[in-house]
């Protein structure tokens, strides 16, 4: 087969980065693999079966109009001139209006990712570019001749908004690894009289909602619990969450770590592991918490419902529900049983949910192939 991804993601452009090497194993299993991408450079360069083509922007605001106009024409061109069968877009978004573009007029595919759960109310409320965003999806999903969601939420969000205006969506969840954490080094250093560590990772974005968590320990913090708040991660919201901590009087309680490689092993570390975002499509860090065998308190976005159940393997509390997420933290400082419980579940689950998915390599693949037959 030969196939072409627009992709959203520059690290693909790096030798080392793991966003590379999966898509060396993509393209060994599907034989032919094309990349298109935003890069630091305009270049063109192969690796056995896997064409890179990386696009520059233009360092201006309008640089990334431009881009997107730029991309279309490039992967209109190369349908053509390389003899692509499937374009496969990273989103339904921009990307994926850039592949529609790609394969009019061509006997090409179109095949869209979904990656998060767009049709969560919240991701419309959240911005006007998200609303935009939802228009352009209206408009490129029902043209898609096949569909990747990565989880049941998103497919189940997908036929509820488009029903039978779309293909049925398979549900090829994103690829883990199993780690065992090397618990021998301490990867970073707070108070010893904060003896209850809650870790939280993922971008500072407005849809985590991390303030949501700053606000739950400052609350248990107001009841003398030992606990602090340790962030993995950052983002544009890095400054406005660093001020609310500071404003909440908890500034020693909160650490801003930034991105870390080591996440297996700062897990480790944590004794309880928080996820309060709006909305998610998938939440690989659910998997990583439970393997490392941390018991989560989370919303109920993404895999959570589905994957890890309230009460059973997790602490679940709707979005922006403050007083239940207090509450489950509470639970799992005061109630061993309940902690002990939750840990175990949570992974057996994860273990078991990793098996479920499989070589998720080898599926897409065969996705591919039922779009050609």
């Amino acid at each position: 087969m030969k196939i072409l991804f627009i992709s959203n993601d520059p690290t693909i452009f790096e030798e080392n980065s793991s966003a590379r090497s999966r898509m060396r194993s993509y393209a060994e299993a599907i034989g032919e693999l094309h990349i298109l991408s935003q890069g630091a450079k305009t270049s063109d360069e192969q690796e056995g079966a896997l064409f890179l083509h990386s696009i520059r922007p233009l360092p201006t605001k309008l640089g990334r109009v431009f881009l997107l106009w730029t991309l279309s024409r490039r992967a209109h061109r190369l349908v053509k001139k390389s003899g692509i069968e499937i374009v496969s877009a990273q989103d339904p978004f921009e990307h994926g209006a850039i592949a529609k573009s790609a394969v009019h007029h061509t006997n090409a595919k179109l095949h869209v990712q979904v990656h998060t759960d767009f049709c969560s109310r919240y991701f419309s409320e959240e911005s006007i570019k998200n609303r935009l965003r939802m228009i352009i999806a209206d408009n490129v999903l029902p043209h898609a001749d096949g569909i990747r969601a990565v989880s049941n939420r998103v497919k189940n969000s997908l036929v509820a908004r488009y029903g039978t205006r779309i293909s049925l969506p398979v549900v090829i969840p994103i690829a883990m690894e199993t780690k065992v954490a090397n618990k021998s080094v301490e990867p970073f250093s707070i108070s010893s009289k904060f003896s209850f560590m809650i870790m939280a990772v993922g971008r500072l974005e407005k849809e985590k909602r991390l303030e949501d968590a700053i606000r739950v320990v400052a609350i248990l913090a107001k009841k003398k619990y030992p606990v602090a708040l340790v962030i993995v991660g950052d983002g544009s919201e890095k400054e406005k969450l660093n001020s609310l901590a500071k404003k909440l009087g908890i500034e020693k309680r909160v650490m801003f770590l930034g991105w870390r490689n080591d996440i297996h092993e700062l897990l480790s570390h944590a004794q309880a592991f928080i996820q309060t975002s709006a909305y998610e499509g998938y939440g690989r860090t659910y998997i990583e918490a439970a393997l490392a065998d941390v018991p989560m308190v989370v919303t109920n976005v993404g895999i959570i419902g589905d994957v890890f159940i309230n009460k059973e393997s997790a602490l679940v509390c709707d979005v922006s529900d403050i007083r239940c997420l207090e509450r489950s933290m509470e639970t799992l400082i005061e109630e061993n049983d309940t902690r002990y419980k939750i840990t175990y579940n949570a992974h057996n689950v994860a273990d078991a949910h990793i098996k479920a998915v499989g070589d998720t390599v080898a599926r897409t693949v065969e996705d591919f192939e039922r779009l050609l037959a």
